[in-house]
């Protein structure tokens, strides 16, 4: 009988020691990107939520500005998104931004793309809040065919493509796999465009593409507001994703920064920005208004910032925080958490797993 329990409990370990077979694990063929974007309340007539103006208070930007391209990674048609576009502009006081006027350009991968509501919603948000960020820019949405990764993929390729393309805004995200080392060259561009993608919204846990260390990836806050709408606090959202990549080692600018407990891996996310849905965004979708968040909303407006100032590259934005001035840039975030993982999962000074670097104060990087 003796004999009998050891064995099994050799066994036993070796089960879980032993590393599983190559085809029981995920990979780049299985990714589907999902836009991480939440809904509060209900589709109302009037929008309710952050304004453009609040948002510009809170992080420090101008009221207008901007210039080259911003391009938005979707995917399917969304069929309404220029008169979602123009209503948004209408409500908000903003220039409108149509294909007429060479302001917005919307590419479809193919020409036999299907619809998607949710995908649709992500759309709303992305477009309708770079350019409410960054008025003066001009929009390109390129939408992938399906929200796999390599028709993802082949739409980020044809936005790092365009020449005038200065920032690539990617709310999409999904679970990491071995072979995403591979594909961190879809992250660059000729021009010297800057990718941004958001950390994803299940709490701790790293998200690719936010992984790469070719992407600048956007954690999410809650930003409290007074009654006159002035921003009180802010603090690591708990949805926020974050966390050390399983693939991707740690690259130079982090290296040279010092991130605890990183053992040479990558750290995600690298800044933050409002995510919480009840500090959240108003869109315009299809005759009616609805708030939302996510750290997909990040994304975009972290762009738009890029268009705004003169980029914000990855080099840069932990050199500025490395900086006896960093205050001027950033504004750290020191409390909340997105889980129960103790310090991976707990906001603080200098660097974290939840919020990264901290939130902008300035477009100028």
């Amino acid at each position: 009988m003796n004999i009998l329990t050891a064995s099994l409990s050799v066994l036993l370990m070796l089960l879980f020691i032993i590393p599983r077979t190559a085809s029981a694990a995920y990979h780049f063929t299985n990714f589907k990107g999902t836009p991480p974007i939440h809904s509060l309340g209900t589709w109302t007539q009037f929008p309710i939520g952050m304004t453009p103006d609040q948002i510009k208070r809170i992080y420090h930007l101008p009221s207008s500005g901007g210039h080259g391209t911003i391009a938005i990674i979707g995917a399917y048609n969304d069929a309404t998104i220029e008169s979602d576009l123009a209503a948004f502009d209408k409500q908000f006081n903003l220039p409108a931004c149509t294909k007429a006027s060479g302001c917005f350009a919307q590419h479809l991968m193919s020409t036999k793309e299907g619809t998607n509501s949710g995908w649709d919603l992500e759309t709303s948000l992305d477009v309708e809040w770079a350019h409410a960020i960054a008025p003066n820019a001009k929009i390109l949405l390129v939408e992938a065919t399906t929200q796999s990764g390599a028709n993802l993929l082949k739409a980020v390729d044809y936005a790092a493509s365009q020449k005038d393309v200065i920032a690539v805004s990617m709310s999409w995200g999904g679970e990491e796999f071995p072979e995403e080392t591979s594909l961190d060259s879809h992250f660059k561009s000729g021009s010297g465009a800057v990718f941004f993608a958001s950390s994803g919204d299940k709490g701790s846990g790293v998200s690719w593409p936010a992984a790469s260390p070719e992407v600048i990836g956007v954690g999410g806050t809650h930003v409290a507001i007074s009654a006159s709408g002035d921003q009180q606090n802010e603090t690591a959202w708990s949805g926020s994703g974050g966390g050390i990549s399983a693939y991707e080692k740690e690259p130079p600018y982090q290296s040279g920064f010092t991130i605890p407990r990183a053992g040479g891996m990558r750290a995600i996310p690298d800044v933050s920005y409002d995510a919480d849905p009840s500090s959240g965004f108003p869109i315009y979708y299809k005759g009616k208004w609805r708030e939302v968040g996510g750290t997909s909303a990040g994304a975009p407006q972290w762009a738009a910032i890029a268009a705004l100032g003169h980029g914000s590259n990855l080099q840069q934005l932990y050199a500025d925080k490395a900086a006896p001035n960093a205050a001027n840039y950033f504004r750290d975030i020191v409390s909340g958490t997105n889980g129960a993982c103790g310090y991976l999962c707990t906001a603080r000074k200098h660097y974290d797993y939840v919020t990264g670097l901290g939130s902008p104060l300035t477009d100028t990087f």
